[in-house]
């Protein structure tokens, strides 16, 4: 049997980790973030580079959502009008 064929069949019983689809253009950006400074980042606790990544990137999401969020002057309190019965 040929080493592809061997490898493909491996390949085929293993089970996939695919990543969710993109969703937004941070997640696309937080991505590639923690795929960059995955390798990079210390690791004093020894976690998995899956963990260290799932850090970065939650890190980064949060980053980005706290300034994509408009600072909106304080509402001002409206007296309700209710309706006659």
């Amino acid at each position: 049997m040929p080493v592809g064929a061997l490898i493909g069949s491996a390949l085929a019983v293993l089970p996939a980790r695919a990543e969710p689809p993109i969703r937004s253009p941070e997640d696309a950006a937080c991505r590639l973030e923690a795929r960059a400074k995955v390798f990079a980042t210390p690791n004093p606790r020894g976690l998995e580079l899956e963990e260290i990544g799932k850090q970065i990137y939650y890190a980064c999401m949060a980053r980005l959502g706290q300034a994509a969020q408009p600072v909106r002057p304080a509402s001002r309190r409206h007296k309700r009008r209710h309706r006659r019965s």
